[in-house]
């Protein structure tokens, strides 16, 4: 493992072992066990060209945690932002840099910056994927379910960045996934084509009650993501009706979780009433990107 540039690129091995990790690392920061020296004296540049909460201040602490230094690289103040090619950008920072991570719009840009630079890449969300809330939405749900096997995973919603990085992480784990989304906002080919070598582990739909049925965990996003916000009225009427809320969790396992990458849009995608019954998970799920990314960096970069 070189970089994390999407699911599609890690084995099932190079997953358990990341969370195998991030379990540990987690561990160490509850018991005040120092781990500072895994990173002493390593600077990673974090570029952000999509603006972030959870994503910037995880890794900014997760990089302090680790006894690195984290650099924030606002496309503002960078050349890449006023036409440098990529490709300079990336030999130029790879010549200051230990590592880099990119929270951007094209999955391009992030494997242009593999291609030319030399230093470990890290994929901070682009709008084909979204590696490191995936890995940390695993590591949550082995944190509450003890293991991954007999698991049905369930995603309601745009079959966007999340959904790709779900379809494929949950997948590779050995949970079975089922998906609905409205025909027009579905995948892309490159994820159902990978979905489909699973055979009957993997189910689409466009209803949302039979894709939750025996459910062990059910997963949304919002329905219009950075960059698509002159789409939402036209979303909202796509989306009408996929929504976890109490209808639809009925159909699910009774034990069942539930799961929000955040910020969450309350009576759009999910309910008020699910989302705060189903709190400790979803803050769980949000507090263990800082673990599961904290792991990342170091298989990267120690």
């Amino acid at each position: 493992m070189k970089h994390l540039l999407k699911m599609l690129d890690l084995s099932s091995e190079e997953i358990i072992d990341i969370l195998n990790l991030a379990d540990q690392l987690k561990y160490e920061l509850k018991h005040e066990i120092p781990h500072t020296h895994l990173l002493k004296g390593k600077t990673l540049g974090m570029i952000f060209q999509k603006s972030s909460t959870r994503t910037r201040v995880s890794f900014e602490t997760g990089m302090y945690q680790l006894g690195g230094y984290p650099l924030f690289l606002s496309s503002n103040d960078l050349q890449i932002g006023r036409g440098e090619p990529v490709q300079d950008t990336a030999r130029v920072l790879s010549r200051y840099l230990d590592g880099i991570m990119i929270r951007t719009f094209e999955q391009k840009e992030v494997e242009d910056l593999a291609e030319y630079g030399s230093i470990p890449i890290i994929n901070g969300l682009t709008d084909f994927c979204h590696p490191c809330q995936v890995l940390a939405d695993l590591m949550t749900i082995r944190e509450f379910k003890g293991s991954f096997d007999g698991l049905k995973m369930c995603f309601i919603g745009d079959g966007n960045n999340m959904a790709n990085s779900l379809i494929v992480g949950c997948l590779k784990v050995g949970m079975t996934v089922s998906i609905a989304c409205p025909d027009d906002y579905q995948p892309p080919k490159e994820i159902l084509d990978f979905a489909a070598e699973y055979g009957d582990k993997f189910s689409m739909t466009n209803s949302p009650a039979q894709a939750a049925k025996g459910a062990d965990v059910l997963i949304t996003d919002v329905w219009a993501s950075m960059g698509q916000e002159g789409e939402a009225e036209k979303r909202k009427k796509a989306f009408a009706g996929y929504q976890i809320n109490d209808e639809l969790m009925i159909q699910a396992n009774e034990d069942a979780m539930v799961l929000h990458c955040l910020p969450a849009h309350r009576e759009e995608e999910i309910t008020e009433k699910v989302f705060e019954a189903h709190a400790k998970e979803i803050f769980e799920e949000a507090e263990n990107r800082l673990h599961a990314q904290k792991a990342v960096m170091v298989k990267l970069m120690a």
